[in-house]
């Protein structure tokens, strides 16, 4: 009577050793749903650097010898050169950006 009762007892320790582990084990469910969500956000980052990578591209091949987009050209030029065109309206605001000076 007790070799059938302690077998019993190691087969069922065994189980709950396995399901416990198969739940939260380092490969189990809990891991499984935080690799998902991992992949998710990951996939949406990715999302967002393609078209960003997109985008670049584009302004990339507008500033090529065969096709420059005189427009972005001069904007490129005043932002490096800090000029102003004197038909160009100049706001000067403070550093809070309200209008106050500094």
């Amino acid at each position: 009577m007790l070799v059938p009762l302690a077998l019993y007892a190691v087969s069922g320790a065994v189980a709950a050793y396995f399901l416990f582990h198969a739940q939260t084990g380092q490969r189990g469910l809990e891991a499984k749903r935080e690799i998902k969500a991992q992949i998710l956000n990951l996939n949406a980052e990715l999302a967002t650097l393609k078209a960003d990578h997109h985008d670049w591209d584009r302004r990339v091949s507008l500033l090529q010898d065969s096709s420059i987009d005189r427009d972005l050209l001069e904007e490129r030029v005043r932002g490096q050169l800090g000029w102003v065109n004197p038909a160009d309206l100049v706001v000067m605001t403070g550093a809070d950006g309200r209008g106050e000076p500094r």
